[in-house]
């Protein structure tokens, strides 16, 4: 398993970014959560195999129909793998 923390940047706040990660994150076996950081960035900690995260990451990458994804910030964590959901924090 691969464990990330991603911030996503650019316009991601208000714009359904983080429902569109969670649908994302269940059509791709992700477990984890996502939330909305008081500096404008999206704050992801996301579980799966190699291959899930590499296919979820890309979705990540081209955003939801409504924001605009400047760059992801990522970074390896350790497996956990506690998490069973994937859920929209706030």
């Amino acid at each position: 398993m691969k464990r990330y923390h991603v911030e996503v940047h650019g316009n991601v706040q208000g714009v359904g970014f983080r429902q569109f990660t969670q649908s994302e994150a269940v059509k791709h076996n992700i477990h984890g959560w996502v939330r909305n950081k008081s500096n404008g960035v999206v704050e992801i900690e996301a579980e799966g195999t190699p291959q899930d995260m590499d296919h979820f990451l890309v979705a990540v990458q081209e955003g939801s129909p409504f924001s605009t994804v400047e760059r992801l910030e990522t970074s390896d964590l350790d497996s956990v793998d506690h998490n069973e959901s994937f859920d929209v924090r706030f």
